[in-house]
């Protein structure tokens, strides 16, 4: 079965005023739209792929038809990125966080004002496009990392946690050249539950 665009969790205008409804529509269904579009396309040729996960497409580019990779590398990992970047915000959001995710950052970052200094400086310094995240590592610690496109730490083998879009089509109406601005404000947004819930999934026993 082809890939398919979710819609939006809640209503475009749901984040107002720091994301306006405007820039949410077009975002998600022309820009994550496209993506899955040209995902779908690229894998029109093998079929059986369509049995695997995103999540697997992306952990696996590399044992994937040489002729897709770099599409499966950009659209799907668009479509990767995107899903979970909808869900980590949400109305009624921002806020400190709460529970698990809470202890996490104050015992890695020493409090979440230095977690999120770190956060923005990594999504302000990052050169062009691409996405800033919160993961799990490979050695099982936690790290801010930013990355170019739509890259995913899951190619990598991190386990991706939190993540802000910098690309400039995540903010442009309302902030055009004021990244460091919309980075600030973003945080008024992040349902800190959902992200909770991708802490547990991250630090869950492996099998």
């Amino acid at each position: 079965m082809a890939f398919q665009l979710q819609p939006l969790p809640y209503p475009e205008n749901a984040l107002e005023p720091y994301i306006d409804a405007q820039t949410m529509r077009i975002h998600h269904d022309f820009h994550h739209g496209g993506y899955v579009n040209n995902l779908n396309a690229a894998l029109e040729k093998y079929p059986e792929l369509h049995n695997q996960s995103i999540d697997e497409l992306i952990r696996n580019l590399n044992t994937l038809p040489e002729d897709v990779r770099n599409a499966v590398r950009n659209h799907g990992g668009g479509h990767f990125n995107h899903s979970i970047f909808w869900t980590v915000m949400g109305p009624n959001g921002g806020g400190e966080p709460n529970g698990a995710i809470a202890t996490m950052i104050n015992e890695v970052f020493g409090n979440f004002e230095n977690f999120k200094t770190q956060f923005n400086d990594a999504g302000a310094k990052h050169f062009g496009s691409g996405f800033v995240w919160l993961v799990r590592t490979t050695d099982n610690k936690f790290d801010i990392i930013s990355l170019p496109n739509q890259d995913c730490p899951w190619s990598e083998g991190h386990y991706p946690i939190l993540c802000n879009d910098v690309w400039e089509h995540a903010y442009y109406l309302t902030y055009q050249n004021r990244r460091p601005e919309y980075l600030k404000q973003w945080w008024n947004t992040v349902n800190w539950d959902a992200v909770n819930e991708r802490y547990a999934l991250a630090t869950r026993p492996q099998t």
